[in-house]
């Protein structure tokens, strides 16, 4: 089985001063501008052993300098760039960048004007490709993870769960909350790794391991899905912006499968797994063949047919 990843990057704790250097400052906002989302994690445990930078624990706290430092990360690199467009733009007459200036200039309002991350206002279609260009850190989708303690997390109770759900309703409505505990994650990695054993003591506890959730929610940040495809000795996870089509899903094992690209032939993992088999799927109706316009969706089982010569043909013609 060769199953699909989400490439997460750990970078070290953002604190208050970083957008003017302090700690890690500028290296550790430049590696949070490579990235395509977000996992904001907060701190909602007490641990003598675990010093907190601040002194003593407030999620509370902790996401509002984080938030208000990658908005004056954004606002720091915003004002400088505008600053050369209005030279250029304004004063020089350059009307090739003047889309690119207005687009800036909107962004000044929602940024500065307003203080609000860039994520929420509504962008036309010229106003992204600009900002594609920036990578501003607010306009990346967030997901909040909640660092419980081990007991607080079996419990399903934290004094600080309902004051972070009241800051994100307020700051980042409808963003995705998920409590975890990496004490919890830890125990179930060094001490439960026999599977028979895992499950025993997931019984016992009541609890379950939160992250297939954090690895699912963060493909759906990303608009990700994936798409199978299998053979007797392997099956595979391949990842795709939703929205791909077939070819362009094919082109994702080879580039001479979309070259050549002929069929796809799809059934769904929910249908496979109730009727049991693919000769099964295929009795019940559930085995389709799909043309180039068919949009993949999340979970297809795919079997391309391709005409072998087309992308050799390709390369004799360059």
């Amino acid at each position: 089985m060769v199953p699909a990843f989400l490439n997460i990057v750990d970078i070290a704790g953002l604190v208050k001063g970083a957008s003017e250097g302090q700690g890690l400052g500028n290296a550790f906002l430049s590696h949070i501008s490579a990235c395509d989302a977000i996992f904001h994690l907060c701190r909602a445990f007490d641990d003598d052993d675990v010093t907190h930078v601040e002194g003593e624990v407030n999620p509370v706290r902790d996401l509002d300098i984080i938030a208000e430092e990658l908005r004056l990360k954004d606002e720091d690199q915003l004002l400088k760039n505008l600053e050369k467009l209005e030279r250029t733009v304004l004063r020089g007459g350059d009307k090739k960048q003047k889309p690119e200036y207005d687009a800036l200039a909107k962004v000044k309002t929602v940024l500065v004007d307003e203080k609000k991350h860039i994520r929420f206002a509504d962008w036309d279609s010229k106003d992204i490709e600009v900002l594609n260009r920036y990578l501003f850190l607010t306009s990346k989708p967030c997901i909040y993870l909640v660092n419980l303690s081990e007991k607080d997390y079996i419990k399903k109770k934290n004094k600080w769960l309902i004051k972070i759900k009241e800051w994100i309703d307020k700051n980042d409505p409808g963003a995705l909350i998920i409590p975890f505990s990496g004490a919890f994650e830890q125990k179930l990695v060094e001490e439960y790794e026999d599977p028979v054993l895992r499950k025993k003591y997931l019984e016992d506890v009541g609890a379950t391991s939160a992250l297939d959730k954090i690895i699912v929610q963060g493909y759906k940040a990303l608009q990700l899905e994936y798409f199978f495809t299998a053979g007797p000795d392997e099956v595979k996870a391949w990842t795709v912006q939703k929205g791909t089509k077939a070819p362009q899903a094919a082109g994702k094992i080879h580039t001479d499968f979309e070259k050549g690209f002929i069929m796809a032939e799809v059934m769904k993992f929910q249908d496979f797994k109730e009727e049991g088999s693919e000769t099964a799927c295929k009795a019940a109706g559930k085995y389709r063949q799909q043309g180039r316009n068919y949009v993949v969706e999340d979970g297809d089982i795919i079997f391309f047919k391709f005409n072998a010569g087309a992308g050799l043909k390709d390369a004799k013609k360059k």
